[in-house]
């Protein structure tokens, strides 16, 4: 892992920015009313998504720390990790691109902390400040996912909690532009991502990645 990872994990944010129209743009409408009337949306806005990417953050070192807890157990432990996230990357290319709806199912698993955690942020309604929405946004950053769940098998497979957060990082940075844009009423950004071509084109990127990926994982376990 190096700083190509975090790049990486960055352009998969953003080609996953159409799944994030299409699962959270209800959310950041939702959003809106929170914030005091006549208030700019920008802080407020910035403060919810860069909450939300400490979550990920958060996330990202706990799964590479379990990485690296799996390869020190499981012999070639790490190469195992790799071709697992790499099938999962490529899943989430079918699921962006629309090809196939399965990883949704993925998204059961995180429902009970969900509904757990949920709660605690209707005590931040309305907001007072942007810094409200800090920590509204780092429960929001849990909601379940397949999307961010296929990015963390990436995060176990890095083999370290620095790493693993690293990634979720890149990623969480790279989800940005899109939920920035669309909370700020750029529709034409929304309508740009949500056209079908736009998801195919994405999710055959994120495809190529995941073969690539799963390319190395063959190549380490024959050395």
């Amino acid at each position: 892992m190096n700083d190509l990872s975090f790049f990486s994990a960055f352009l998969i944010g953003l080609a996953g920015g159409v799944h994030c129209v299409g699962m959270c743009g209800g959310i950041v409408g939702a959003f809106t009313y929170a914030v005091p009337k006549h208030s700019a949306m920008l802080p407020y806005t910035l403060a919810y998504n860069f909450g939300r990417v400490i979550s990920y953050i958060i996330a990202g070192s706990i799964t590479g720390w379990a990485g690296y807890l799996f390869a020190q157990q499981i012999n070639q432990g790490i190469v195992i990790l790799q071709f697992v996230s790499g099938v999962f990357l490529f899943l989430l290319g079918l699921y962006v691109a629309g090809l196939w709806q399965g990883l949704s199912n993925i998204e059961k698993i995180g429902r009970n902390f969900w509904q757990f955690i949920r709660p605690w942020s209707k005590k931040l309604l309305p907001f007072k400040s942007p810094l409200h929405a800090l920590p509204y946004g780092m429960i929001w950053g849990w909601l379940p996912c397949g999307l961010v769940y296929s990015v963390l098998t990436w995060s176990l497979a890095s083999g370290s909690a620095l790493q693993g957060a690293i990634i979720m990082a890149g990623f969480g940075l790279g989800t940005l532009p899109i939920m920035i844009l669309m909370a700020t009423g750029f529709n034409k950004i929304q309508q740009l991502i949500q056209n079908p071509k736009t998801k195919i084109l994405m999710g055959l990127l994120l495809m190529m990645f995941a073969t690539n990926q799963l390319f190395q994982a063959i190549s380490a376990s024959i050395q």
